[in-house]
């Protein structure tokens, strides 16, 4: 006599987490921030630290700009209807991620000068 638990068990792996893109209602949401949150951190760190390791320190400093050519992949996400729910979401992980950054600098800036 099998159990219910012993049948899920046999699941095959890919069907394994499939409810999670069918049937939570965040996951786009949840994901979405949190790609953006790490887009807006580690591929500007990235991109620094590989161009520090080809090129001159001056090199990278000139090259450094291009770095906001990778916004053109979630640009592209929000055109495709597909996609769009989870870049709209990213995009508001990145900008909350900016501001955040910049406050904590500007409190930062403001309390070293001041003292």
């Amino acid at each position: 006599m099998e159990t219910h638990e012993a049948q899920q068990g046999e699941l095959p792996q890919d069907r394994h987490f499939e409810w999670w893109h069918h049937s939570h209602p965040t996951f786009a949401g949840i994901t979405g921030f949190f790609a953006g949150m790490l887009y807006v951190t580690a591929v500007p760190g990235a991109f620094v630290g590989i161009l520090r390791l080809l090129f001159t320190y001056e090199t990278a400093e000139r090259l450094f700009p291009f770095v906001l050519l990778a916004l053109a992949l979630p640009i592209a996400m929000l055109v495709k209807r597909k996609t769009r729910r989870f870049a709209q979401f990213m995009f508001v992980g990145m900008v909350v991620t900016a501001l955040v950054v910049l406050g904590v600098a500007s409190l930062v800036l403001y309390f070293m000068v001041d003292a």
